[in-house]
């Protein structure tokens, strides 16, 4: 009976075609921006350049982010896997609606994986003149577990595709890409377990050229408004009842050590006054895969764009390469392209989640298949520690729990990558995703110490071979097993292992 119900449902819930919308494109710049006058000095100084600044820590990348949105006046455009309904997303949200009181046009983009289960509140978000709010490949059905899982069974191939890229434009003037969605795990600020993440804080030329991707997906067929998805619920009474709560999450926020943060962070005061030391660039590319990768045949050659640029940029290593993934699953040909160049005497190094850090235990089973080819090749792998110790920077509400979130790689110690793309064939071919390629010593130096520190013995265990059997060491300690991992998710990665589930990880 349950079968008939979730066919009977899932018959009912496919996604009509996105009615035909007028092309929108991001806000000229301009000279009247606080933004536009602490930009525009530098990028003439460097004409045909760009700045890069790598945000590591949660702290900054959240003081960027909230000193951006006050200081906009033209525009916001966000695009995001993920946005939770948490204290930094609530005042985020808060944020752009201030933004939008003041006349900044705000424009939202969410992949539907996360926004379907905040959906009252996008759709009251869009209520407001200035707020535009947009999901990605949505789902048809817009509440209801039971719904959802019809849906699953009757659209799977395409609900399976999703937009895993992440940016924060202010004023077309100051761009920050990376790996962070919005939620407290991104920002430092969960009390339970954070993420090691990684952004590019970026001004010139590159703004643009992100602003003109996020234009491409803003306009895809498969970016949904909100009036069409669920136009009940577009309504200024709802956003005048979602308008307090989201005030008191801003004013529990202030309260919070978010304060201390947003004044002992003051990124963009310190580079109006040059005291935010960013990297000037000649040779730059913002990449990203095509919108319509979630609509393209399984394997065509043109859903690989990112992919497609980060391959030729392993191959031509001379002497290091430096991975950061915190899902890491080669599959044949990654394993083929990292072990040449291991084999040819090049070094390779690898940092991805140990089982016990992974939050998705299925991946770790995927990337175990290739631990021994890599590791006999030559490759050296590290895996990343649960538990933040020594130096690392600790959650503001005292979390002692850690997770790789970084997508990064570094090349002879001239070039570098950091984006939302995964070593793995859900990036390639699965998810759309985006990242921007920099050719620097200096931030492929700095990438290169923060490999250095991560893999270091109090934040990593090193694994390697020892008599033909993997082992785990961090300099203190030596295990012959997956260390401290539950039965559990000892099982999860035992079943992806054994059932060759790698095209879904």
């Amino acid at each position: 009976m349950l079968a008939i119900l979730l066919a009977y449902f899932g018959a009912c819930a496919e996604l009509d075609p996105r009615p035909p919308l007028p092309e929108e494109k991001a806000l000229a710049i301009s000279d009247d921006t606080p933004l536009d006058r602490a930009t525009a000095p530098f990028e003439a100084r460097y004409p045909e350049q760009s700045a890069f600044r790598l945000v590591v820590e949660g702290t900054e990348a959240f003081a960027v982010r909230a000193q951006t949105a006050r200081l906009a006046k033209r525009s916001i455009d966000v695009q995001s896997y993920i946005w939770h309904a948490d204290l930094t997303g609530m005042y985020f949200a808060n944020e752009l609606l201030l933004a939008a009181d003041r006349g900044v046009k705000i424009r939202v983009l969410l992949d539907d994986v996360d926004a379907r289960r905040n959906n009252d509140a996008i759709a009251a978000l869009s209520a407001h003149p200035n707020i535009e709010i947009r999901t990605f490949n949505p789902f048809a059905t817009r509440s209801g577990t039971f719904s959802l899982m019809a849906e699953g069974l009757s659209s799977f191939s395409r609900i399976n595709r999703r937009m895993h890229n992440k940016s924060w434009i202010a004023d077309n003037r100051l761009a920050i890409v990376g790996g962070r969605n919005i939620g407290d795990e991104y920002f430092s600020a969960s009390d339970d377990v954070n993420f090691v993440d990684l952004d590019f804080a970026m001004v010139g030329p590159v703004v643009r050229q992100a602003s003109a991707s996020f234009d491409e997906y803003w306009n895809s067929s498969s970016a949904y408004p909100m009036e069409v998805l669920d136009p009940d619920q577009v309504s200024l009474d709802a956003l005048n009842l979602l308008r307090p709560k989201l005030a008191a999450h801003a004013a529990k926020a202030e309260q919070s050590p978010y304060s201390q943060a947003l004044r002992t962070n003051d990124a963009i005061q310190r580079m109006i006054n040059g005291d935010w030391p960013m990297q000037w660039a000649h040779k730059y590319q913002f990449v990203a895969d095509d919108p319509d990768k979630v609509t393209m045949q399984e394997r065509d050659a043109n859903r690989a764009q990112v992919a497609t640029a980060l391959v030729p940029m392993a191959q031509a290593a001379q002497s290091r390469l430096s991975i950061i993934s915190p899902y890491f699953v080669p599959g044949d040909r990654g394993t083929e392209v990292l072990t040449s160049a291991a084999r040819s005497e090049r070094s390779v190094r690898v940092l991805t989640n140990s089982l016990v850090a992974n939050d998705v235990a299925a991946v770790h089973g995927g990337y175990s298949r290739y631990r021994k080819p890599l590791l006999e090749a030559g490759v050296q792998l590290w895996e990343l520690k649960p538990l933040t110790e020594g130096k690392r920077e600790s959650s503001f509400f005292g979390s002692s729990g850690a997770s790789l979130h970084t997508k990064a790689l570094a090349v002879d110690g001239r070039a570098l990558f950091v984006g939302s793309y995964n070593l793995d064939p859900r990036s390639a071919w699965l998810n759309c995703e985006q990242g921007v390629l920099v050719e620097n010593d200096e931030l492929a130096l700095q990438l290169e110490q923060i490999f250095q520190k991560e893999t270091g013995g109090t934040h990593a265990w090193r694994v390697s071979l020892e008599a033909g059997k993997l082992s785990w060491s961090d300099g203190k300690e030596r295990l012959n097993k997956e260390p401290d991992a539950s039965l559990g998710r000892r099982f999860q990665a035992w079943f992806s292992r054994t059932f060759h589930l790698d095209a879904q990880l």
